[in-house]
């Protein structure tokens, strides 16, 4: 039954107060391009390391690691500044100007002459990912009704699954095609990359355009942003907020592993063992990302249902547990173009979706509105964290011990999170409740009083 009998309707989500369809569907479309960026830089880059900058295959996993942890520590800092800045400027400036730099970062990344460049060209990219990835969290909790959250970030997924997929069988394979064509590997990768950045920065004029202004509210505007990030950082003190971060760390990782590790591992079994050049490999790569993506497609909408249906946190326990099977069952894979690798894939890509839409929601649930965008700040600021722990030891180990030990390594905190979050599945109360909680206790002691 619709709590909000007025409150305009979109694909049957309920909708805030103030926020319109055409809001809505900007917003979506903002989920798409973003994951598909995010999916792309990092799938690409074992071409840019191969064609660009002839660096050796044995080294791949070193330098990928070097590179997402400065990176890392840039998105770090930069989402615990974006989600309390948006409470100050409003959520439109800070998404448009994070689609703007990702647009710039792009353009710039087959320009890199060493390493280095590369780094640089990437920090900038790094600066408008977080923004952007902390807004998207932080608007699906302003646009939606708590009632459609669920369904809502459910929907969110459905877009990140088909901006992944266009990342996996149209981007990473433009190289291969243009080269076919004519094209040298360098002609190619500028092309490709070029035509990234141009519908980045196509994204970022339509958030200007028609995202929500968003309603600063006037004790945000004079309070530092120091004060907002230890408000961030305090509203950890709530059992929910505080799983919420940790699962953040886990989900954040497991996108992270699965676009940089997965076709890093199949790039090099494809020319290593296969005989295949880097694009070819790299288009191999993708079907096995494909195939894991799809699966992620499938489960968006049915988590995001699950979400609204039952407990929000034993939701999140069923996403980690997936996520822990699929994760560690890769330690047993030595081919990771077999069968046995693809049934692992559509277990990590339940599991992956699973654990961004549900630690997604329960994040929204339990935020206080009025330091909504500091709280979801520093979510989205664990979620970095959980990438920068997996660009570096998924990085090292990769290296030093084995293909898969980036995914044993998360599966084996999947299956933490999992143990953390079914034990305490019924002692997390929504924030509604403790908001109406207080009013009662406080309306009592008025009558008390009087």
């Amino acid at each position: 039954m619709n709590s909000h009998p007025l409150a305009k309707r979109f694909i049957g989500l309920t909708l805030a107060p103030g926020v319109i369809p055409k809001n809505a569907i900007v917003f979506y479309f903002a989920c798409l391009f973003s994951i598909m960026v995010a999916s792309f830089i990092p799938q690409g880059q074992p071409f840019l390391l191969t064609e660009f900058l002839n660096i050796p295959q044995s080294e791949h996993g070193k330098t990928s690691g070097f590179i997402n942890f400065w990176a890392e520590v840039i998105i770090i800092l930069t989402t615990m500044v974006a989600g309390p800045l948006s409470d100050k400027i409003g959520r439109k400036s800070v998404t448009t100007a994070g689609f703007l730099l990702m647009a710039l970062g792009t353009f710039l990344y087959p320009y890199a002459e060493s390493v280095m460049d590369l780094t640089i060209f990437r920090g900038i990219y790094a600066f408008g990912i977080a923004a952007t990835s902390c807004m998207i969290v932080t608007i699906i909790a302003d646009y939606f009704e708590n009632e459609s959250r669920g369904k809502a970030t459910g929907m969110l997924g459905v877009m990140n699954g088909l901006g992944a997929m266009t990342t996996v069988f149209l981007l990473l394979r433009l190289p291969s095609v243009l080269q076919n064509q004519g094209m040298t590997a360098q002609e190619a990768g500028h092309a490709t990359y070029t035509l990234v950045a141009l519908l980045t920065l196509l994204m970022g004029i339509a958030t200007l355009l028609w995202l929500k202004k968003h309603d600063v509210q006037q004790d945000h505007q004079h309070q530092s942003l120091k004060v907002q990030i230890k408000q961030g950082l305090a509203a950890a003190n709530d059992l929910g907020i505080r799983l919420a971060y940790s699962a953040s760390f886990l989900a954040r990782g497991n996108l992270m592993i699965v676009g940089t590790f997965f076709t890093l591992w199949v790039t090099n079994y494809g020319t290593a063992e296969l005989g295949l050049s880097r694009a070819e490999a790299l288009a191999k790569a993708g079907i096995v990302v494909g195939v894991a993506q799809t699966f992620a497609l499938l489960g968006a909408p049915i988590f995001g249902i699950l979400a609204d249906k039952i407990n929000r946190v034993t939701a999140l326990s069923i996403a980690a547990l997936i996520s822990a099977i699929g994760y560690t069952a890769t330690f047993f894979i030595t081919d990771p173009l077999s069968f046995e690798m693809f049934i692992c894939a559509i277990f990590i890509g339940l599991g992956e979706i699973g654990c961004i839409i549900t630690s997604g929601v329960l994040i929204a649930q339990q935020s206080p509105e009025k330091i909504r965008g500091a709280t979801i700040g520093m979510f989205t600021m664990f979620g970095a964290v959980g990438i920068l722990f997996a660009s570096v030891a998924g990085g090292y180990y990769f290296d030093a011990w084995r293909p898969a030990a980036p995914f044993v390594i998360f599966g084996v905190i999947s299956l933490g999170i999992f143990i953390w979050s079914y034990a305490i599945r019924n002692k997390v109360k929504p924030y509604d409740a403790h908001e109406a909680t207080a009013t009662n206790e406080t309306n009592e002691a008025e009558m008390a009083l009087s």
